[in-house]
């Protein structure tokens, strides 16, 4: 029903920026909420960021005030602005939408790396 493909990601120094995007293909008017997880080797899958349908958002504390997650419904996208990056924030980034009835749908990740 809903295909995710993670884009973005590379390889930043401390301090930097990266945008990542995560085009979705299938109706989004089915997707209740959509959201970025984040995980690193040895680490259970953290949430960074969701927004819902009707845009209301929520963010970990770790990114609060760096991260902004948005969404283009015209374009079936899903976006993550990163600033003020940090080495910690070093992890393979996944797109999540769940859909009604709350099955939730994944991509592959596109990888973050930030250098100190």
């Amino acid at each position: 029903q809903v295909r995710l493909v993670e884009s973005g990601g590379g390889l930043v120094q401390a301090g930097g920026s990266l945008r990542l995007s995560c085009a979705a293909s299938g109706s989004m008017f089915s997707i209740n909420a959509m959201g970025w997880y984040r995980q690193t080797p040895g680490k259970q899958r953290e949430l960074v960021a969701t927004i819902t349908r009707g845009g209301s958002t929520n963010y970990a504390d770790s990114v609060k005030g760096r991260f902004t997650i948005s969404r283009d419904n015209a374009k079936n996208a899903l976006y993550l602005q990163m600033n003020s990056l940090k080495p910690e924030d070093t992890a393979v980034y996944y797109c999540k939408a769940t859909i009604l009835g709350g099955m939730d749908f994944w991509g592959k990740g596109t990888l973050v790396t930030v250098s100190s």
